[in-house]
């Protein structure tokens, strides 16, 4: 038995590698949105096909994140977080070395799956690190601020990076940074205990997954066919047939991949209702802004990166300075009605921008609210999720979080795009469809986007007060014992 890596690590040290981890994974989900219309022109990919880059790698890490939550528990997180690392790092490699859409979609949907064994891994082992209590709400905070300007600096790194070596570097850069990572995760982490083993419920894995990238292709496909034609209705029902044996799958497992116990936890699901609608409206946000800046107001790459600071840095400071201390004063469920109600005005504001519009008259003030709502929202969607967690479980929690997470920005993303595109295409059509008509309609169709996402963030306030609000309350004073029964019917299925 090897003993050299098993010396006590320091709890910061911990913290400061899945964070790291849980950043470069963040980071990967908005990173490419900067560079889309340089793929669009370099790979020859059509405008209603660009959202695929993006969606294609949301998708396959929310779909498998409950695996990989549930591997994480059964097969020991350190073991799961570094062959997640393994196979991101690996993909990235052939994202970067693509050279047409399809072989960089494929990438990106192995990307996904490497993030989806790692992320909830890393949630895992932060969460039994710390116990719950003052220390692990100001880890979460650290944890949730990291993940949430993930996304901000990822599109401000974006810009950077293609306008700088290409965009195939993007990419590329994830391997030196995974393999570093990968090797003090070997050498840092403490080893796994041994865990009750089950087998691995990778059919309902690939039925979740299957059935939302069905969805979510009808819904794309609705701005070419329509929402009565065949080929949207036959996916719809595809989807929704996938998902039912999903959940009919997850009734007979010996060893399901989502327990139907966990939705007794009334926190941890009212939490990841308004996780679903927090980033749905934020992720739409950042790739239908990334377009309008750059194909409307003709920003280059790197204009529309440091455009986004604006965004990144108010979460940062949010989540650093004030998220903590509200969810301390006013609950999660608070902090998420506060963040959301602003993140819902700087939409309505965005939705306002004309043609012609000026950054800090039209688009400044938006961004600067979205980011707090960003700031606030992020670091308190980990807190509730985790109220009353037992650490059996934690791993299959973490991996519930994480899937509302990307899900919902998969959804939002593909909602507000196929709005957006839609509205656009009616808009030029009624202007004659001359060229100089183009700007006119794209920025109409940012417009009628901006709105379904404040609408989203408008849904998000709305279930923190009435779903999250009473879940929490009632989740703080529930008794050991009860979550006890529910942590062993949990681990055995139902």
């Amino acid at each position: 038995m090897a003993t050299t890596t098993t010396r006590p690590t320091h709890p910061a040290l911990i913290l400061a590698l899945v964070s790291g981890v849980s950043f470069m994974l963040s980071l990967d989900i908005a990173v490419v949105n900067v560079a889309l219309p340089t793929l669009q022109t370099e790979l020859g990919a059509a405008q209603s096909e660009l959202q695929w880059v993006v969606i294609t790698y949301g998708l396959t890490l929310g779909g498998f994140l409950l695996l990989g939550g549930r591997a994480a528990d059964l097969l020991g997180r350190k073991r799961i977080i570094v062959a997640g690392l393994s196979i991101f790092t690996a993909a990235s490699l052939a994202a970067g070395l693509s050279n047409s859409l399809g072989p960089l979609v494929t990438a990106r949907a192995v990307q996904g799956l490497g993030a989806a064994l790692a992320a909830p891994a890393a949630l895992a082992i932060l969460t039994s690190t710390f116990r719950e209590g003052p220390q692990r709400t100001k880890a979460l905070g650290i944890f949730g601020a990291v993940s949430g300007c993930a996304a901000s600096v990822g599109v401000i790194a974006g810009g950077l990076i293609t306008s700088g070596p290409g965009w195939e570097w993007i990419f590329l850069v994830n391997v030196p940074v995974g393999i570093v990572l990968i090797g003090l995760m070997v050498r840092s982490l403490p080893p796994d205990r041994r865990e009750a083993r089950g087998p691995a419920d990778v059919l309902g894995a690939v039925l979740v997954t299957s059935g939302l990238m069905s969805v979510v292709y009808a819904i794309n496909k609705s701005v070419d066919h329509g929402w009565t034609s065949a080929t949207t209705l036959a996916f719809l029902a595809g989807g929704a047939v996938l998902l039912v044996l999903f959940i009919a799958c997850e009734r007979q497992a010996l060893s399901p991949l989502l327990p139907l116990s966990m939705f007794r936890r009334r926190t941890l699901t009212a939490a990841n209702i308004v996780a679903v609608l927090v980033w749905a409206a934020f992720f739409a946000t950042i790739f239908q802004a990334s377009l309008f800046m750059q194909q409307v107001l003709r920003y280059s790459a790197i204009q529309t990166g440091v455009a986004y600071i604006a965004i990144a840095g108010t979460v940062v400071v949010v989540a650093l300075v004030f998220a903590a201390k509200l969810v301390q004063r006013g609950g999660a469920w608070g902090a998420l009605v506060i963040g959301q109600t602003a993140a819902a005005i700087g939409l309505v504001l965005l939705s306002q921008a004309p043609v012609d519009a000026s950054y800090w008259s039209d688009l400044f003030p938006g961004f600067l609210l979205v980011g707090i709502g960003v700031g606030l929202s992020g670091m308190a969607l980990q807190v509730a999720a985790f109220i009353g967690i037992e650490q059996s479980v934690a791993g299959l929690a973490g991996g519930m979080v994480e899937t509302a997470r990307e899900v919902g920005g998969a959804i939002g993303v593909a909602i507000v795009a196929t709005v957006a595109v839609g509205h656009s295409n009616d808009v030029l059509a009624s202007l004659g469809g001359s060229e100089e008509s183009i700007p006119t309609a794209l920025t109409a169709g940012f417009e009628r986007g901006s709105l379904v996402a404040a609408g989203l963030a408008v849904a998000a306030a709305l279930a923190a007060g009435l779903l999250l609000r009473p879940a929490e309350m009632a989740t703080r004073s529930v008794p050991s014992r009860v979550s006890d029964e529910l942590a062993m019917e949990a681990v055995a299925g139902d």
